[in-house]
């Protein structure tokens, strides 16, 4: 996914945010991520839907884009999904291009663990390779991180 604007039959592009709070145990967490992000890459893929998602000890905040349709028909199979509960819609706005367009999913995690690629670090988050961070994922990035009290961006 390299356009920036690409997005579904309809052709407008959608962006939705939400918090929830993490049920996986600590014991579980590594093995449950890798089948959320296998799970949410291909299928993400295969319906034109880019994002993020913040993984914190207690926290999951994610970043959706693509055609409202898809992008909202995801968010309903998320919220009921039993790795997590008080699922909380931050924001949902037609946007003008996509901050994650190249990532089917990009993780985002306190253990600096990503594939923007970004690390975790005390004053909030940083480009450890490639490009770096754009002004607009700097933007939707600081606004996940703070939904859950995290240093800011």
């Amino acid at each position: 996914m390299t356009d920036t604007t690409r997005t579904g039959e309809s052709g407008s592009l959608f962006r939705l945010l939400y918090r929830s709070h993490s049920l996986v145990p600590a014991d579980r967490r590594p093995s449950a991520l890798a089948e959320i992000f296998r799970v949410a890459r291909a299928e993400n893929e295969r319906v034109g839907i880019t994002g993020a998602l913040l993984v914190t000890d207690h926290w999951f905040v994610q970043a959706l884009e693509g055609e409202e349709a898809q992008v909202r028909s995801i968010f309903e199979r998320i919220r009921t999904d039993d790795r997590h509960d008080l699922v909380t819609l931050i924001e949902a706005s037609d946007v003008a291009s996509r901050s994650f367009s190249r990532w089917a999913m990009a993780q985002v995690s306190a253990s600096g663990q990503a594939d923007i690629p970004l690390e975790a670090t005390e004053g909030g988050l940083r480009t450890v390779a490639g490009e770096p961070l754009t002004r607009d994922q700097t933007a939707v990035l600081k606004v996940m991180r703070n939904t859950i009290g995290a240093d800011v961006v």
